[in-house]
């Protein structure tokens, strides 16, 4: 007859047993692959109708130019006198924008790069402008053809840029695209879209339009256009839709390429828990300096993200605030151009904005928003992606099947190691780490980026 000792041990070890069962089957059933939700590939996003909607598919070349008396108005507000306070002693960019460095700016913006719009306005329309109805809303796009495709494959590439940025990011990446170089053998088509509710695009007139529903826009944009079949580049939101899109039309990925690869999935939320325990199980160790785990993230969070706090709960007050008022636009977009360029910017009373821009390159970008009136259609996006309903759809968890590239710049906001984005990404072919850049590659080091990207579809497209 077993004593009560051993009894009482062999009860441990089947309890002990059945919590490991119960805890791996809790784990596979966490990483098991999501389903595609049934997103509605027509779904109308323009201003009520009376009757029905009928699609006007025609492709037309769009003028950007902007009228005179804007750019008149514009020069005029600048000259007001600018009543802002004084920042602390001793303080560069961590209070937010300085506001010597402000007074700097808008002295330019008034002084130098206004008198010479007609020259940045011609600048800005050195690629071909087009536009097209997509679902109800007019979507503006770049179409750049390649310039030297003699011997070479082309292939089309969905290029997506994310907030606060805008195509402006792309004007000295896309030539690297379209001329190609000597050592690849493919050039590239390039669709540069504004995503919908920025620049020239026009933005939704109901709630609803989060990623994933944008993704639908730029697949059927690319549809449009004849490509069913396309490479997908971007970062920040670019990066964000351009996974929802893989995610949900495999069948028309070729390849993804991203400079700030995720994984918000139920899966990659417990593995960036546990990468940040025992980093060493999860995290190459010669790259341990990318990746500082949840706390690091938590603190980045704390820091640097009240902005999409306000802009995921209360965007049209942000919006309100930015509106037709130039010199807060410029202060409250070109922050993030500091800080999110090398957060050691903050600690300097310029923020570091021309370490690797000039003020006209910053302010080609903040003319965008502010000549399109888009700030406030641009910061919806964070409401209608974070809330309930997009979580819902539960997008991913679904895996992205097309090969991909993850290319990691030294001060990207946050960074997530390989192990975690495995579920997510389960043909991840190449995955780099560079010591420079930050959060905007392709205004920033465009031909890294494109060194990169390149070398990914040199892969991708063998393995295809």
């Amino acid at each position: 007859m077993p004593s009560a000792a051993s009894t009482t041990v062999r009860i441990l070890i089947g309890g002990l047993t059945l919590l490991v069962a119960v805890g791996y089957k809790n784990y596979r059933d966490l990483g098991a692959p999501g389903k595609r939700p049934n997103l509605d590939n027509n779904e109308y996003w323009g201003p009520q109708l009376k009757g029905a909607y009928q699609e006007n598919k025609a492709i037309r070349p769009y003028d950007i130019s902007v009228a005179p008396e804007l750019i008149a108005d514009l020069k005029t507000q600048l000259e007001r006198p600018l009543k802002v306070h004084d920042p602390l002693e001793g303080i560069g960019f961590e209070y937010g924008f300085n506001s010597n460095e402000l007074k700097k700016v808008v002295k330019y913006w008034r002084d130098d790069y206004l008198p010479n719009w007609s020259k940045r306005e011609e600048f800005l329309k050195k690629f071909q402008h087009f536009q097209t109805e997509i679902q109800g809303l007019k979507i503006h796009f770049i179409h750049a053809k390649p310039t030297n495709a003699k011997g070479k494959k082309v292939v089309p590439l969905l290029l997506m840029h994310g907030w606060p940025g805008t195509v402006r990011e792309f004007y000295d990446f896309i030539p690297l695209l379209t001329k190609g170089s000597d050592k690849s053998e493919y050039v590239f088509e390039v669709i540069a879209p504004s995503l919908p509710g920025y620049g020239w695009s026009q933005g939704a007139s109901r709630p609803g339009m989060g990623v994933a529903q944008v993704a639908v826009i730029m697949r059927n944009l690319m549809l449009r256009l004849g490509f069913d079949k396309f490479l997908i580049q971007g970062g920040d939101w670019g990066s964000i839709i351009g996974s929802n899109l893989a995610s949900l039309f495999p069948e028309n990925t070729v390849g993804y390429h991203s400079n700030m690869c995720n994984n918000n999935s139920p899966m990659g939320h417990l593995r960036m828990l546990l990468s940040s325990i025992i980093p060493s199980f999860y995290i190459d160790s010669q790259y341990a300096q990318y990746y500082g785990g949840i706390g690091k993230i938590f603190i980045t969070l704390l820091e640097e993200f009240g902005y999409a706090h306000i802009q995921a709960t209360k965007p049209d007050t942000i919006g309100a605030a930015l509106t037709h008022n130039p010199v807060g636009l410029a202060a409250y977009i070109l922050e993030k151009f500091s800080t999110w360029t090398n957060p050691a910017y903050k600690n300097l009373k310029d923020g570091g904005l021309t370490k690797y821009f000039t003020y006209d390159q910053l302010l080609d970008n903040i003319m965008i928003y502010y000549v399109t009136n888009s700030i406030t259609t641009s910061v919806r996006l964070y409401s209608e992606s974070m809330g309930k309903a997009q979580q819902d759809l539960n997008v991913d968890s679904v895996p992205v099947k097309a090969p991909v590239a993850c290319a990691r710049f030294a001060h990207e906001i946050f960074h997530v190691p390989d192990s975690v984005l495995a579920n997510k990404f389960p043909n991840l072919i190449q995955s780099t780490h560079y010591p420079d850049g930050g959060h905007f590659p392709a205004f920033q080091v465009p031909e890294q980026l494109y060194a990169d990207f390149v070398s990914f579809v040199q892969k991708a497209l063998k393995s295809n």
